[in-house]
């Protein structure tokens, strides 16, 4: 090979690589880094960040059924992927749809909306 030709697969090669973008995160499988949990004291962790793309895990740990759903109050629309958590029974789980479009997603209780505490904040990154 000639240094002509090496430097052509090489420019070649950066050429290529300028139109690449990065892959979109792969979805999580509830993990911990994923979870909120609801207790008698309310949500935790109270904010999380997510990558775009990922799914939230709602744990409800407590002793009476919770309905988390997306602000406002009582039109649930500023993120509708959260309302997929619908109504947790003591002990079940669900998880979001996709989040994936990069933004701030506030949610509540519906069944208690005035609960600071049941309150929370999912940053999508």
């Amino acid at each position: 090979m000639t240094v002509r030709t090496g430097w052509l697969l090489v420019g070649a090669a950066l050429f290529a690589a300028c139109g690449k973008t990065e892959p979109a995160p792969t979805p999580s499988a509830g993990n911990a880094a994923t979870t909120i949990t609801i207790t008698s004291n309310g949500v935790s962790p109270a904010t999380l960040t997510v990558p775009r793309g990922w799914q939230v895990t709602m744990v409800n740990n407590d002793s009476r059924a919770h309905e988390q759903a997306s602000d406002p109050h009582p039109t649930h629309e500023e993120c509708p992927e959260l309302n997929t958590w619908g109504n947790l029974s003591p002990g079940q789980s669900r998880q979001t749809a996709n989040l994936n479009t990069a933004r701030t997603c506030r949610y509540h209780d519906h069944l208690n909306s005035g609960n600071n505490a049941l309150r929370g904040t999912i940053v999508i990154q």
